[in-house]
């Protein structure tokens, strides 16, 4: 009995993931289709994609991560745009 309880579980949860992983790749065709519209209308799509993950950071983390980006571009010479 305790057998076929687990078993029973088991096979929901995994047909609950078969799920969540249909709707993940759906999303994911979404996504695209949203970025070639963007791309259609001349945006760039990996700009798009860098000013999502910034958008998801913490600002003391943006800070951070801007921080060391300035400090490796000086360590190499190479000019930084502080407008």
């Amino acid at each position: 009995m305790t057998e076929t309880v687990a078993a029973d579980h088991l096979r929901q949860l995994i047909e609950r993931i078969e799920r969540l992983e249909e709707e993940k790749a759906a999303l994911a065709a979404d996504i695209r289709e949203v970025y070639a519209e963007a791309k259609g209308h001349g945006f760039d799509s990996k700009t798009m994609r860098q000013v999502i993950k910034i958008r998801k950071m913490e600002p003391s983390d943006r800070q951070e991560q801007d921080a060391m980006l300035t400090l490796y571009l000086e360590a190499l010479g190479i000019p930084v745009n502080d407008n």
